[in-house]
């Protein structure tokens, strides 16, 4: 096996989803469980005036996501994953997950008209 830039692009990918697993999982225990609502539904870094109205849908997007790549990091590491399944799987799962969590926030934090700051 020789070592060329798509083998280091497969290993990058591979070791990324750990900590992306890890943290997506962390945020949707704190968020479901610890009932830690700083980090919903964030935009330019504030949370929404009603945070609570938003966790759950937080927490869901954030458990599908941390799960799928938990399950992908599984199947590379007992061998059952072949490389165009689990990097597509990986890839639509990373996409998916920052599109719906933007879709959330901007609807978290829906915009005001020029004169009513």
């Amino acid at each position: 096996m020789t070592f060329d830039v798509g083998v280091a692009l497969t290993w990058i990918l591979f070791l990324a989803l750990f900590p992306m697993s890890f943290i997506w999982l962390r945020r949707a225990w704190r968020i479901a469980v610890r009932k830690d609502y700083s980090e919903v539904a964030l935009r330019r870094g504030e949370s929404p005036t009603e945070p609570q109205k938003f966790a759950t849908y937080e927490a869901a997007i954030n458990l599908v996501a941390g799960a799928l790549t938990a399950g992908v990091i599984l199947s590379i590491l007992v061998g059952q994953g072949e490389y165009k399944v689990w990097s597509a799987i990986a890839g639509l799962t990373i996409w998916g997950k920052l599109i719906a969590s933007f879709i959330l926030a901007r609807h978290a934090h829906p915009i005001r008209a020029a004169g009513k700051r």
